[in-house]
């Protein structure tokens, strides 16, 4: 479970300081598919970027499985599975050596790795590129291998931003169908997406982030009831407010 208290993150910008975050709190649950939504700039991925330990807050905390990640960053890096906005994935080696590079990194042994490797194959349907280096990869390719990469240690809580950008129809189901197994399985997952259709397909819990506030959080019927709108497209709109800075 993720649990996030009063996140607050600033930067300075050469025009002044920008708040990206201001007193973002939400929770995840174990067994639940919790989306991360909001228009460009409102502090998802920052957000995120928070919860991985990649960017400290200036104020707030972060909880996972009940272990803060600014004092214990190491052992909340070893319970996430962390699909970040970019990919980047080793193009020298295949994709093989690219998930067993990160299992080494986790602490794997060889045997528990290619294991583990096997099995992601089979759930990502990678089998026909596993062993060719990663150099021209589709972007289907490159996300299905960073994911099997993040996953390889069998983590609890998986994050994803926006893990079906970019990708085809077939490639798109494909990683549906994994997610849903992966909330089946009891792990917590978090995304960010801006894609309507998938969150309402995939999401038990919408979190909505607009200039780096919650604006709205419960499910998703709860979200259309709140706003008095009958799809999901047009609750989001109401939650933020108005259309604007959707594609700013």
């Amino acid at each position: 479970m993720i649990r996030v208290e009063g996140l607050r993150k600033s930067f300075q910008t050469r025009t002044g300081r920008v708040q990206a975050v201001d007193g973002v709190s939400f929770a995840a649950a174990d067994g639940q598919i919790t989306g991360l939504l909001g228009p460009n700039g409102a502090g998802k991925t920052t957000t995120l970027r928070m919860l991985y330990t990649l960017v400290s807050p200036d104020s707030g905390r972060v909880l996972v499985d009940g272990l803060d990640a600014a004092s214990e960053p190491t052992r909340v890096r070893a319970s996430l599975g962390v699909l970040p906005d970019a990919r980047g994935i080793y193009k020298r080696l295949t994709a093989r050596e690219n998930i067993a590079y990160f299992g080494a990194l986790q602490g794997l042994d060889a045997r528990l790795i290619t294991a583990r490797t096997e099995a992601l194959i089979a759930a990502l349907d990678m089998r026909d590129f596993i062993d060719r280096r990663a150099e021209g990869f589709s972007q289907g390719q490159r996300t299905k291998t960073a994911i099997a990469r993040a996953l390889v240690h069998a983590p609890r809580n998986v994050l994803l931003d926006e893990p079906t950008n970019g990708l085809d129809v077939m490639t798109t189901r494909s990683l549906r169908n994994f997610l849903l197994e992966q909330r089946a399985a009891g792990r917590c997952v978090l995304l960010s997406s801006h894609i309507m259709q998938e969150v309402a397909r995939l999401c038990d819990r919408i979190v909505v982030i607009a200039h780096g506030h919650v604006v709205a959080d419960g499910t998703p019927d709860e979200l259309r009831e709140s706003t008095g709108c009958a799809n999901l497209e047009d609750a989001f709109v109401a939650a933020i407010g108005s259309d604007e800075g959707l594609f700013a």
